[in-house]
């Protein structure tokens, strides 16, 4: 996969300019009639989002979402495929003429939060997740894109006679990962098939951020970061915490690897090139105030734009936390797990269906920041050409520095902007077949 964002950088920057409906591939007529279906079809998607948002179901558990969006794709003449990837669920389209083969992705999976939206359909479900009992909340928005996809289904099975090729449709478990123990999401779909039968050409997927609602953003080459999981386990010798020489503090040393990881980033890394972080979020060690204990543990992340930079970085952070370390009489274990590839927008294929976005949107960004979050639609980037493209979905009149992000028990979603999403969908992939 080509992957260096230096790389995306220098491919030349797409227009912002809104282009007109008939220079789009698929043609008015066609695009008139996907835009009025997808306006018919909206009081079901809000229905099936605040279905979906009242009861939601974690990674790999998601069996009452994929049965609701199984029943709809049958209900609309698709061929369809279940118990992918565990719960995952394919509808296969077929189109009216012989073309290509386009395919479409939504995630289904919710998170361990505890709602404080207030909404009418707020969840209050409870459910185990890592051997604890925790609250369960779409607060990423995947009930909105699992609707949104849906509702893009019954609009393009309702066009289908005019495509020239075939639509898949992937509703995918467990992108936000899988409960401990267990394989889930993009790649186990990828792993089961999902892009082989039929064998598809490139793919497309949306995701909901709390930007201006209805508006569309997109980027050629590197947009979201690869997610690297970090672990340090830091081997001291206990004692007493008032004779700290007789022993060796993990702590301390510890401490000393959290600070020393930072200047990879800020001191050994070529950010002129591609951005990078490092963030250690859990540390753990003692449970006595007056005993300095064997064993301290760090896990954070490792978000990276280019592949390069990303085998450095790991291979600094195991130099540094081993060297600081050795020198304080510790020993120090390192083990970084790979985590999501980055998310890479095949520059062609983003250029040719840029126009298919901004027809649907009256606010469309082309070249927008990257951002250090991830996501595993990479994973079908690396079999496919994919373009990966954000919606905003920020509730109206919320000062914009006080919306809640993504993650949040607060995170809402504004569904007027659903019907672009629903639009945006439908289009990119029956223009694509008709390129």
């Amino acid at each position: 996969m080509k992957t260096a964002i230096a790389a995306a950088l220098m491919v030349p920057a797409l227009t912002a300019q809104q282009p007109a409906i008939d220079n789009a591939p698929a043609g008015r007529p066609l695009h008139d009639r996907i835009d009025r279906a997808a306006s018919e079809v909206m009081p079901k998607v809000i229905e099936w989002r605040r279905d979906l948002h009242r009861h939601p179901e974690l990674g790999n558990r998601e069996v009452r979402t994929a049965g609701i969006v199984a029943e709809h794709l049958r209900r609309l003449g698709l061929e369809v495929r279940t118990g992918i990837a565990r719960t995952g669920v394919v509808g296969v389209l077929r189109g009216g003429k012989p073309g290509k083969v386009v395919a479409l992705r939504a995630d289904m999976d919710a998170l361990p939060v505890t709602e404080e939206t207030g909404l009418p359909f707020a969840s209050t479900v409870r459910a185990e997740y890592n051997r604890s009992e925790v609250g369960v909340m779409h607060a990423c928005g995947h009930d909105a894109h699992t609707s949104m996809l849906m509702g893009a289904a019954e609009v393009l099975a309702g066009v289908r006679a005019e495509l020239p090729g075939t639509v898949v449709f992937i509703f995918q478990p467990a992108e936000e990962g899988a409960p401990a123990g267990e394989d889930g999401g993009a790649a186990v779909m990828v792993a089961e098939g999902v892009l082989d039968t039929p064998k598809v050409d490139a793919i497309f997927g949306l995701h909901v951020f709390p930007f201006e609602a209805g508006a569309i953003q997109v980027r050629p080459g590197g947009f979201m970061a690869a997610g690297d999981t970090l672990e340090i386990r830091v081997m001291g010798r206990q004692t007493h915490g008032a004779l700290p020489w007789q022993g060796v503090d993990p702590i301390v040393v510890g401490s000393q690897i959290v600070l020393a990881l930072q200047t990879i980033v800020s001191r050994q890394s070529d950010l002129t090139s591609a951005p990078a972080v490092i963030t250690i979020g859990i540390f753990e060690a003692g449970n006595r105030r007056n005993i300095i204990p064997d064993e301290a543990r760090l896990v954070g992340t490792i978000r990276t734009f280019d592949e390069e930079m990303r085998r450095e970085i790991h291979e600094r952070v195991k130099r540094t936390a081993s060297g600081i370390a050795e020198a304080a009489g510790a020993t120090a274990e390192v083990r970084i797990t790979h985590g999501n590839p980055i998310v890479y927008n095949d520059p062609a294929l983003t250029a040719k269906m840029a126009p298919s976005l901004a027809r649907v949107t009256k606010t469309f960004f082309p070249n927008p920041p990257v951002t250090t979050t991830s996501e595993d639609f990479s994973e079908y980037q690396q079999r496919v050409p994919g373009v990966f493209f954000f919606l905003g979905i920020a509730p109206k009149g919320v000062d914009p520095s006080k919306v809640e992000p993504n993650h949040s028990p607060r995170f809402m979603v504004d569904e007027d902007a659903l019907v672009t999403g629903v639009r945006a969908l439908a289009s990119v992939a029956a223009d694509y077949l008709h390129q």
